[in-house]
């Protein structure tokens, strides 16, 4: 399986969910992106849909993704 990240660059509006520059692991949606969101997993441990502009995309290696996914 593969895991996606990316970066949180603005919490406005959801400021308990989210903190700015903080990693978070994306759960690939093509529904929801096809509407301008992302399913992330935030602060809770749970997935759920954010506005996609609240949010940059990072392409890392392979292995970092997996220790990422690793990490409970």
């Amino acid at each position: 399986m593969t895991h996606h990240f990316a970066v949180c660059t603005n919490n406005e509006g959801f400021e308990a969910s989210l903190e700015p520059r903080k990693l978070y692991q994306v759960v690939e949606d093509e529904a929801a992106a096809s509407h301008g969101m992302m399913r992330i997993i935030d602060e809770s441990g749970e997935d759920y849909l954010y506005p996609a502009q609240l949010f940059t995309r990072l392409e890392l290696p392979e292995t970092l993704e997996k220790q990422l996914s690793d990490v409970a």
